[in-house]
């Protein structure tokens, strides 16, 4: 139902919330969110594009989120990179439907409006604060900023 880039987009923005205004490399968002680096560029441009995220220079450089995470939805995520199309007009293309949609795409329409709906009442704070063994993100997802290349979790379990 939601494509890739959805995926990846929330993933970074999931995870430079939990960030806490810490700047963040594309390295380390990649490796975080377990996204390809290259294609990573392309969302952090459309999400630094909306806002969403910006983009800091210089020696402790890197990227953060652009709004607080209590006030960005999963829902502005998805919009700002591979909205949802609605169904306002026959799929078929009968000019005897026209915008009176039949009964199914009146009913596809609808769910595809109760997701929408769902996803507007998902802030991205509340996912980083909701219980559970799980996170969303990748298994290791807290970046050791002194240690580019490894995570936190890597990082601890390696010989000394």
């Amino acid at each position: 139902m939601f494509s890739q880039t959805s995926e990846y987009a929330l993933r970074v923005v999931v995870f430079l919330a939990g960030q806490q205004g810490g700047a963040v490399t594309t390295h380390q968002i990649a490796q975080a969110t377990c996204t390809p680096e290259g294609y990573l560029s392309k969302v952090l441009q459309d999400l630094g594009r909306a806002g969403l995220v910006k983009s800091q220079r210089g020696l402790h450089g890197g990227f953060v989120l652009g709004r607080d995470p209590r006030d960005l939805t999963v829902y502005d995520i998805i919009e700002r990179v591979d909205p949802m199309p609605r169904i306002t007009q026959c799929p078929l293309g009968l000019e005897s439907h026209g915008a009176n949609l039949c009964p199914l795409h009146r009913r596809l329409d609808q769910a595809i409006a109760m997701v929408e709906h769902a996803l507007r009442q998902s802030s991205i704070a509340e996912l980083l604060l909701e219980p559970g063994a799980s996170k969303p993100l990748c298994p290791a997802h807290t970046v050791d900023k002194t240690t580019p290349l490894r995570t936190k979790k890597a990082a601890a379990t390696r010989p000394k």
